[in-house]
Parts: structure tokens; C-alpha cells; sequence
């Protein structure tokens, strides 16, 4: 039977057994001689396998930000391309649309549209979303495939469609009013006013964000245990409490997270604005997107126009920022 002995520098060995050589332990600390162990290796792979996406992201997007953040410090019209003039006038082209009451109604605008539209689409799409959870298989299939098509849809197709439904003269919304008895309606412009005009970019814009919403919502619901619907329905909970205490709180960072991606890309929409009527009837319907694009190349006042889309740019550099800090601050709590 062997038996342990410790040799001079107090490492435990057995007999039979040849000690370890000096110096082993450091060498396998230091990995090895001085060369990199794997841990360390290892930790430089995830940075070359985000290089090759963060050099295109600089190129693709950066380079352009940059030209566009240099033009909106230049007065740039007609003249100075046309005679390839570059004429700097520092911050002259932010000042003026500060200092300009269109662009502060535009501004309000865009956050009451937006609002409108994510209320909508969140609600909606979580609506539909705890509907495909109880659904039997068939009857999800065939929902979940109507939802991708919808979603699948490009944005200026799925557009020019809800302009025919609305057409004043042909259109499919004014004859089923007449059919139901609502002669008025044989001939009525539905682009002709501010409210009209909203109202269809919000049926175009809600049509085609529930899909995200609704699919988003029931893949996360398929991850909370079915244990804690069956002891809450043996407590007595209705189906109201139940979604309160158990549905819900599962579900609140995959809302939350939803909601700010559903923020963003409602605020920057931009095809379905302009495609519908392309910000009439008087300006009224323009969004920051579609003031940008025509104080830009409508009325072509380039520099102004990517002034405009800068200051976009920080609204939604102020919007990520307090998302991105609620989400911290719910994971210290969290902790």
C-alpha cells in the first residue's frame, strides 16, 4: 500500500512516485514558459470575430454619418454644386432650424405620431401574440403564416396597396361605405386632410409592426413553465391574475425591449409617411424624416436638410440613452 510523504518544498507525493519537477507550478500558471495559455487566447476571439462586422459598420454607416455631420456645416444650394464651391458657415444651419417654429411643430408631431402608433402596435401585438399561445396547432400555423407574410411584405408595396384601398374614386374603403348605405362617402378624399391622412399611415405603419410584435411575444411566452399557470389555477386565480403575476413579469423584458425597437423604427419612418402623400396636404403630415428630406432635396437646401437629420439622430441618441439606462438600472435592482 502506497503512503504519502511531502518532500522538502511541501508538496504532497506518493511513494512509487517521482515528485514534480521545479518549477512546474509556475510553469503551468504562466501557461507554459511564457507563452499565452488558452484562457488568454481565448479571450481576444470574440473581438476578431466582431472585426470583420465593426469594419463594415464603420464604412457603411460611419463614413456616411461623418459626410453628412460635414454637409450640415456647409451651405450647400444649387450655386455651390453647380459651380463646386464649398462655402462653410459653422453652425448657421443648426441655428436656424432651433430658431424655426415649423421645425418644433414637426418635432411634436413626430412624438404624437409616434406615441399613437407604438400604443397601437404594442397592444395589438401582444393581443395576438397571448392569442397564439392558446391556439391549437393548425390554427397557429395558419395565423403565424398570414403574420410573416404581412411582415414579409415591402414597406412601399404594402403602401401603395393601402393607397388603393383608400383611392377617392376607386378606392375599396369608399364603396363598401356606399354598399352599407353611406352615400356620402361615393367620393371622399381620405388624403385630404391632416387626421385623415394620419389615419392611414397609422393603419399601413400598425399593419406591419403587430407581425414583430405578435412573434416576438409568443416565442418569449413558450419559455415560462407551465407549472406556474397549473398552481395558480389550483390557488384560484382568474385569468386576469394569473397574467398579472405570472404572464407578465416574464414577459416584461421582452416587452420592454420590443417597445424601444418598436420607438425607434416608428420614429424614423420615413416610406410610409412620404409614399402616402408625401407630407400634404400642406405640410401638415411631415414627420422629422420626411422635414429633413424635403427642406433637403425639395426645396434644395442640402445643408439644412442634414442639419435636420443630425439633430433626428441625437432624439434618438437621448431615446436609447434612457432606455439603455432603465435597463441598468433594472439589473442592479435585479442583483
Amino acid at each position: 500500500m502506497q503512503t504519502e510523504q511531502a518532500d522538502a518544498d511541501g508538496v504532497s507525493v506518493r511513494k512509487g512516485e517521482a515528485p514534480p519537477p521545479r518549477g512546474a507550478g509556475s510553469a503551468t500558471k504562466n501557461g507554459g514558459g511564457g507563452r499565452r495559455s488558452p484562457r488568454a487566447r481565448g479571450s481576444f476571439a470574440p473581438y476578431a470575430l466582431l472585426l470583420p462586422a465593426t469594419i463594415v459598420t464603420v464604412v457603411l454607416l460611419g463614413w456616411p454619418l461623418v459626410k453628412n455631420g460635414m454637409l450640415s456645416f456647409q451651405n450647400l444650394n444649387p450655386k455651390q454644386l453647380i459651380l463646386h464651391l464649398t462655402e462653410w458657415n459653422g453652425v448657421e444651419n443648426y441655428k436656424e432650424t432651433l430658431t424655426n417654429e415649423d421645425f418644433w411643430r414637426v418635432v411634436l408631431r413626430s412624438f404624437l405620431f409616434t406615441t399613437v402608433n407604438v400604443v397601437l402596435i404594442m397592444v395589438l401585438g401582444t393581443l395576438i401574440g397571448l392569442l397564439l399561445a392558446r391556439l391549437g396547432q393548425r390554427m397557429r400555423v395558419t395565423l403565424l403564416i398570414g403574420l410573416v407574410l404581412a411582415w414579409a411584405m415591402p414597406i412601399i408595396a404594402a403602401t401603395t396597396v393601402f393607397q388603393w384601398l383608400f383611392a377617392q374614386r376607386f378606392g375599396v374603403v369608399n364603396y363598401l361605405f356606399v354598399q352599407l348605405g353611406f352615400e356620402g362617402m361615393a367620393d371622399h378624399n381620405w388624403l385630404g386632410t391632416q387626421f385623415s391622412t394620419f389615419a392611414v399611415v397609422t393603419l399601413v405603419i400598425v399593419w406591419q409592426s403587430i407581425p414583430f410584435v405578435a412573434i416576438n411575444l409568443y416565442a418569449a411566452s413558450t419559455t415560462i413553465p407551465r407549472e406556474l399557470y397549473e398552481a395558480a389555477a389550483l390557488d384560484g386565480a382568474d385569468s386576469w391574475k394569473i397574467f398579472r403575476t405570472v404572464t407578465f413579469p416574464f414577459l416584461k423584458p421582452f416587452l420592454w425591449a420590443t417597445l424601444f425597437l418598436e420607438v425607434i423604427w416608428v420614429f424614423k419612418s420615413f416610406a410610409q409617411v412620404f409614399a402616402i402623400n408625401q407630407g400634404k396636404p400642406d405640410r401638415l403630415t411631415e414627420t422629422l424624416p420626411v422635414y429633413a428630406y424635403i427642406e433637403g432635396f425639395g426645396n434644395q437646401h442640402f445643408g439644412m436638410g442634414a442639419a435636420i437629420s443630425i439633430l433626428t439622430i441625437l432624439i434618438l441618441l437621448l431615446l436609447t440613452a434612457y432606455y439603455l439606462r432603465t435597463v441598468i438600472k433594472q439589473e442592479e435592482d435585479e442583483l
